[in-house]
């Protein structure tokens, strides 16, 4: 793995634990209701795509149990698509894909 690789990887993971950490205990409809957490939740799902882009091609074709494409292209829409972004995609991100995530980002990180 090249020291950026790891150094790539510490930052999804760290950036996955942050968006559960404000996601805890709040619901969908919080997303409404408070543009911060809004923000925040799409500014860390950024992050985590944007890390994901700058991991080498041969640790992500070493590692094809992560959702590569899927991570980098949220990023992009979240980027491109600032003005339309769907807080029910955001959220379904934050409940279904990251817990999984970081599930796989501790194992990746810790072997």
């Amino acid at each position: 793995m090249y020291s950026d690789d790891a150094t790539r990887l510490r930052h999804m993971l760290d950036t996955t634990r942050e968006a559960l950490g404000f996601a805890s205990g709040r619901s969908r409809g919080d997303l409404d209701n408070d543009r911060m957490l809004a923000l925040a939740l799409a500014r860390d799902i950024e992050i985590v795509g944007e890390a994901a882009s700058h991991v080498s091609s041969a640790f992500r074709s070493a590692h094809p149990e992560m959702a590569w494409s899927d991570i980098i292209g949220m990023r992009n829409w979240l980027v491109h698509a600032y003005f339309s972004i769907n807080l029910d995609l955001v959220w379904s991100t934050i409940v279904n894909d990251l817990p999984p995530l970081l599930s796989a980002l501790e194992k990746i990180v810790r072997d």
